[in-house]
This record gives C-alpha cells, sequence and structure tokens, in this order.
C-alpha cells in the first residue's frame, strides 16, 4: 500500500521506493500551488517507482497531467529519475540548480568509455588492486559497458537560482544552496508558519542534506574534465552550519521522516565528521593510499563485505575526507602513484 503523510499547510509526501537499495524509499513530497501542484524530487526510474508515485497521486486527488513543476535538490537519480516521465506526463517544467545541471548535461554527452577510463585511472592513483580495476579494463576493451542509472536524465528547463524564491504562485519557498553531496545540492525553504504552530522558521526540504538518523555521502564532484581539487566535505560542513542557522520548525527531508530541531541535527553531524578527521589523522601516522584508508575507515559492514560498487562510493568518500585534512593543514600528499597521505 502505498505510503502519503499529510505534512499540512498544502504539503504531502509520498513515499516512492528505491528498487533493491537499503534506503528503501525516497520521501517524493508535493506542494500545492496556486497554478497547480509542484513535486520536489520524482524518485527512481523504475515502473513500480512509478506506479507508487502514481498511485499516491490519485490517493489526493492528483493526476499526473496536473503537475505544474518540478523542483530537484539534486541530481541523483533516486531524486531526478523520474522528472523526464512526469514532465512528458504533464508539460511540467524541471528547475535545478546549475551545477547539478552541468552534471547531467555532462553525463547524457559523455562517452560511456570515457566514465571507464576516468573511474580507472583514478582507482589506479588511490591504490586500488589489479584485481578491483580488472573489470573495468575488461568491459573497456570489450565494448560491453553496463548501463548505468542516470546516463539519459533529463535536462532541466529552468535554473534555481541561490537565495531566490521560485515561482510558485501563492508559496514562498526560497532555495539555500548547500553543495556537498553534489556540487549543486539545494535546500528548500517554506518561509511559511508552521501549519500546526510549531516554533521556528517554517519549513525546510532538505533532500539529503539533513536527514533524521544517516549521514550522507560525500564523495568527489567526478568531472574527468576537470582537474580542479575540490573539497566536498568542506563544502558540506559549511552547508550543514548555514541550514542549522536557519533554525526552520521542522526538516522534510527525502529519506526517512519527518523531524524537528535541525540545529541539533546539525551539530550531531559536526561532531561526527570531526570525530572521523581525527580518527583518519591517527591512521595516517604512516604515509597510506585512499585505498588502504578506506580499508581502515569504519562502515555499515566489514571491509570484505562491502559489494565491489560500494567500494568505488567508500574510496571516493575516503579521498573527500583525505583531501579536507590537506585543506587544513593536518596532512599532506606525497607525490606518486598510487597516490599516499600522511599526517602533519
Amino acid at each position: 500500500m502505498t505510503q502519503v503523510i499529510d505534512h499540512r499547510g498544502g504539503v504531502w509526501s509520498i513515499e516512492v521506493p528505491i528498487p533493491d537499495n537499503p534506503l528503501g524509499h525516497t520521501l517524493v513530497h508535493l506542494l500545492d500551488t496556486d497554478r497547480g501542484p509542484v513535486l520536489i524530487d520524482t524518485g527512481w526510474d523504475d515502473p513500480s517507482s512509478w506506479d507508487t508515485l502514481t498511485t499516491g497521486l490519485d490517493s489526493l486527488g492528483v493526476r499526473v497531467a496536473d503537475i505544474h513543476g518540478v523542483v530537484i535538490t539534486h541530481h541523483h537519480p533516486d531524486h531526478h529519475g523520474l522528472s523526464g516521465q512526469v514532465r512528458d506526463a504533464s508539460g511540467a517544467w524541471i528547475a535545478m540548480h546549475a551545477a547539478d545541471s552541468a552534471v547531467v548535461r555532462r553525463t547524457r554527452e559523455a562517452e560511456p568509455g570515457r566514465w571507464l577510463d576516468y573511474l580507472t585511472d583514478k582507482l589506479t592513483r588511490a591504490g586500488a588492486p589489479d584485481e578491483h580495476t580488472a573489470p573495468l579494463r575488461e568491459a573497456r576493451a570489450s565494448g560491453r559497458m553496463r548501463t548505468l542509472p542516470g546516463l539519459r536524465a533529463a535536462l532541466p528547463d529552468r535554473e534555481i537560482v541561490p537565495g531566490e524564491l521560485l515561482d510558485l504562485a501563492g508559496r514562498r519557498l526560497r532555495a539555500i544552496w548547500t553543495p556537498g553531496h553534489t556540487p549543486g545540492h539545494v535546500c528548500l525553504h517554506l518561509e511559511e508558519a508552521h501549519p500546526a504552530k510549531r516554533p521556528g522558521n517554517g519549513r525546510l526540504f532538505s533532500g539529503d542534506h539533513l536527514l533524521p538518523k544517516i549521514t550522507p555521502h560525500i564523495g568527489l564532484y567526478e568531472d574527468p574534465d576537470d582537474a580542479t581539487v575540490t573539497d566536498p566535505l568542506g563544502d558540506y560542513l559549511d552547508s550543514l552550519e548555514r541550514v542549522g542557522r536557519l533554525a526552520p520548525a521542522e526538516v522534510l527531508p527525502a529519506h526517512q521522516y519527518a523531524f524537528p530541531d535541525a540545529a541539533s541535527r546539525v551539530r550531531e553531524l559536526l561532531a561526527h565528521h570531526e570525530e572521523r578527521l581525527s580518527g583518519l589523522l591517527a591512521l595516517l601516522a604512516e604515509p597510506l593510499t585512499t585505498w588502504q584508508v578506506a580499508e581502515r575507515m569504519e562502515w555499515n559492514r566489514p571491509w570484505e563485505q562491502i559489494p565491489y560498487g560500494s567500494r568505488n562510493i567508500a574510496v571516493s568518500e575516503a579521498e573527500a575526507h583525505l583531501r579536507r585534512l590537506v585543506k587544513l593543514g593536518r596532512a599532506e600528499m606525497l607525490a606518486g602513484t598510487p597516490t599516499t597521505y600522511v599526517a602533519l
């Protein structure tokens, strides 16, 4: 049975499943406006997800054809996956931050082999063993490249401009740029009194930026054509503090459940990442590659039980933390391949 929650004040959420994923579902939010209903995120591109989304809308007396617009918090396929199908069925516009629009465009235009070359090189420099990179080299040589989600994601029609109100008739929804999880992630601040009169400043649609019980993945901003050394974790920590200062009465995230007291959750996450950075610094008493650091980090299961694709994500997250230590002057990167890091 499709789970639909009435958050009152013209806001609902629909639990749209993510197939074969421990997160379970994406909370797609529906916002009533004077020009028609607007979706915040759309869910994974899968027939069962589409059926759940449309069933949830039907239970609210809304047809997909009625959707006026789609606001995307970030480009990941569990958020943006069904946007094109919603637009095809309704003529709705799709809005996204320019930085994530660029990711969508780059992914659509890049030859798949280019991504395999980039990933193979990145993992080699990280110190991944040959047996881990071998499948990537074999796929490149054979020309048989697995279709990945997001390769043909819909291009947005509108740009979400940080700090500005979105053009939503009868509603005050302001974009807050919160990079870290992705370069163009946005939270959306509904600058209206809470319908239950809870103390605080409106409500915050937080996407993946602020979740009640889990921490979002903070990895590298992947761009095969840009050698800029970015600092995603630094971006995320700065963004967390920005959201904490908003002091919303309630947070409406894209996973798990709505919760109050954003500032308290922000403090928990800041402390979590500081503890993690301190733990990495202790590991770097001797030079280690990014792969070796990832093997030694604490994950939700032992390293030997982490699947192949998830190891790539873990290495990306390890490197984001290492870059942060380097930027803070607490570690340095040593030249060579594979790259190694050591504490200062």
